[in-house]
């Protein structure tokens, strides 16, 4: 099975503190305001969920979703997300920590994207 999200080991383990700190979390990118396109992780439920916008799969336990123009944009590409030093602009659980969730991506091959029966 092809994943549409993966995480690197460094972000799972900021992850995996955040969750202790915090509980459950989920992931969303919206591509709005902020920090623009990078993901924010957030208390689940804080975020009010609606049919704009698309689960791409699970990192970490985290549901990561993302807003159905963002998805058009990115379907074509596998997104991983990593962690990196800095502070962002957004409301995500990490800035405090002066570190920042990132999204790195890869387009999809054309046999990976035959299987997700993309175009």
């Amino acid at each position: 099975m092809i994943k549409r999200v993966l995480v690197t080991e460094a972000a799972e383990r900021v992850i995996d503190s955040l969750r202790e700190r915090h509980g459950p979390l989920m992931f969303h990118q919206s591509g709005g305001c902020c920090d623009g396109s990078s993901p924010m992780c957030l208390p689940e439920g804080e975020l009010l969920l609606n049919e704009t916008d698309h689960l791409l799969g699970n990192i970490a336990g985290c549901d990561f979703y993302m807003s159905k123009d963002q998805y058009e944009y990115w379907k074509h590409t596998q997104l991983t997300v990593d962690v990196t030093k800095g502070r962002g602009s957004s409301f995500s659980l990490e800035i405090p920590l002066g570190i920042r969730f990132v999204i790195k991506s890869r387009v999809f091959s054309e046999q990976e994207l035959e299987t997700l029966g993309l175009d």
